[in-house]
């Protein structure tokens, strides 16, 4: 079975340095939430979010929903034979049961995503769908143990899809990043072995995530 880690994807809640600003608080406001327990999207929250720290990379969860239903609705995941995790860039870690599945409509998403955040695991009559715990991107590799660890990136050897599903085998964990611009921090590149580059031009996380899962299934069910 391979990993499939979303890493410093954007999902998180409003941080405290922003709680008080308007933009946030209209927006609590009209979900009828504290803002504290709001997620942080920049389609509401740009004005707040100007200027603060790693801006580029932050506060698009409907990147991460659009990349977590490519990941569940692949054959690979509904036949067991991959795990996904998101980790966030505020060191968060989500981990998805099996057969789990996300909601299609993004406002259920990110109402799932908050309850999440407040209660650590949402529950099914089959047991844990999702759990969130603190880990940075070290603490889990350390706790999945693969094989070896691939990352995509524009600064990685250039492959195509195929080349690098190839190079994949049971026990790999593949990593992508599930944030909209810019580059793995210093602590996650540390720890990918080899990094690879699919093309010349900048993908969307969950284009990576469908085209690199394709082109594995191709190899393990073809």
């Amino acid at each position: 079975m391979i990993s499939l880690v979303l890493a410093e994807s954007s999902l998180e809640l409003v941080p405290p340095e922003l709680q008080g600003h308007p933009s946030v608080l209209s927006h609590a406001r009209r979900l009828q939430k504290n803002p504290s327990e709001v997620l942080l999207d920049n389609s509401w929250h740009y004005a707040a979010m100007r200027g603060i720290k790693d801006e580029l990379k932050r506060g698009r969860p409907d990147l991460v929903h659009v990349s977590i239903l490519a990941a569940t609705s692949a054959p690979l995941y509904r036949e067991n034979r991959v795990r996904i995790y998101v980790h966030t860039t505020g060191d968060h870690v989500i981990t998805l049961g099996t057969n789990v599945s996300i909601p299609r409509s993004y406002h259920r998403f990110a109402g799932l995503v908050e309850k999440l955040f407040r209660e650590k695991a949402i529950r099914g009559a089959d047991g844990t769908l999702l759990k969130l715990d603190r880990r940075t991107f070290p603490e889990l590799v350390d706790q999945l143990r693969p094989s070896r660890v691939a990352g995509l990136s524009t600064r990685g050897k250039p492959q195509s899809f195929e080349q690098i599903a190839s190079q994949l085998d049971d026990g790999t964990c593949v990593v992508v990043g599930g944030f909209q611009k810019g580059h793995f921090s210093e602590p996650v590149q540390s720890r990918i072995g080899q990094m690879y580059s699919a093309g010349s031009m900048s993908y969307d996380a969950h284009v990576v995530v469908s085209r690199l899962l394709y082109e594995y299934e191709k190899t393990i069910f073809m």
